[in-house]
């Protein structure tokens, strides 16, 4: 019999009936909910995989992976593992693994979805509607604008910055990016355009975010970067919360470096009393961390956690390793 433990909040007869849709063999199951030191070191001292928290709340931490011995794979259920010390998995030789880019289309859309809603005022035009107000001319005195013709800078070419280059195809949308490593096969097929990081911020009318958090990218987008923005541009952050330093986008939008920003990530999260909720009036819209999960993307995300459970447990490859 092998033994599976879960961090993440599912019923243990659902995840007893998903991991038999991958290995055929005998399986115990224990879903650990609270972050209970005790019963979680008890827990995964026998467990063969350890499915990490999606919700982040629950770390998987040194001592716990010191406490694993016999664990074959740590699988995260989604593409952030920031909550895992994969410095200590490397040390102790013990495979983490994500999901990918699954849920990269997904957050391409939302990504789309807010740059177009930015440009074009639609919560405050929306809010005016339902407030009876009729602004025509109001609007255009705000500034309504169109995506055609516009310069799209992608900060981190990865597998979101592909699917937002991807689907920028056919808006007549210039699309230049940076990342730590040239895409060229993103350039020969899109016609993006590589830009040092300086020139990315000077010439972007839309500048979204799709960066791992790291030591480097921790505060990567400060007072010094949004001052160097267009004031007439926006700022899109479907990475990480804190890439931005949320305080100096408070500043940026009150004294209007910047036109605009869309958060799906905070730094805390949810951003209870953060300076950014005061911002009732200006160009901003905040979503609740969703930008990557579409039903469809919850889907695949289960398939593809579940399917590389099935791999360690029969001895395959594993997928998607992140701790090498």
């Amino acid at each position: 019999m092998v033994k599976v433990v879960c961090f993440s909040p599912i019923a243990e007869p659902l995840l007893k009936a998903l991991i038999s849709s991958v290995y055929s063999g005998e399986v115990e199951v224990e879903v650990v909910n609270e972050y209970d030191e005790e019963r979680i070191l008890e827990a995964v001292r026998d467990a063969d995989i350890v499915i990490g928290d999606y919700t982040f709340k629950i770390p998987i931490t040194e001592e716990m992976m010191r406490a694993m011995e016999k664990v074959r794979l740590i699988q995260q259920p989604s593409t952030g593992y920031n909550h895992i010390d994969i410095e200590a998995a490397k040390k102790l030789n013990i495979p983490v693994a994500n999901v990918g880019g699954v849920n990269a289309l997904s957050v391409a859309e939302h990504t789309i979805m807010f740059a177009l809603a930015l440009l074009k005022r639609m919560i405050y035009a929306h809010n005016s509607v339902m407030a009876g107000k009729w602004e025509q001319d109001e609007m255009a005195n705000l500034g309504v604008y169109e995506l055609y013709g516009k310069t799209w800078g992608i900060l981190g070419m990865g597998a979101q910055g592909r699917e937002v280059t991807k689907r920028l195809q056919g808006w007549d949308v210039k699309v230049i990016y940076y990342d730590i490593r040239r895409a060229e096969d993103v350039e020969e097929r899109y016609g993006a355009e590589y830009r040092d990081f300086e020139a990315l911020l000077r010439e972007a009318d839309i500048l979204s975010i799709h960066l791992p958090l790291t030591d480097e990218t921790r505060g990567m987008i400060g007072e010094k970067e949004l001052k160097a923005m267009k004031n007439s541009a926006v700022l899109i952050n479907v990475a990480r919360g804190e890439i931005v330093d949320e305080g100096a986008l408070v500043r940026a939008i009150k004294e209007r470096w910047i036109a605009g920003a869309a958060l799906d990530v905070f730094a805390r999260e949810p951003p209870e009393g953060s300076e950014l909720l005061k911002l009732k009036d200006a160009n901003v819209i905040f979503t609740p961390h969703i930008a990557g999960a579409t039903n469809e993307a919850r889907l695949r995300i289960i398939r593809e956690a579940m399917e590389n459970i099935g791999r360690a447990l029969r001895g395959d490859e594993i997928k998607y390793i992140v701790s090498r």
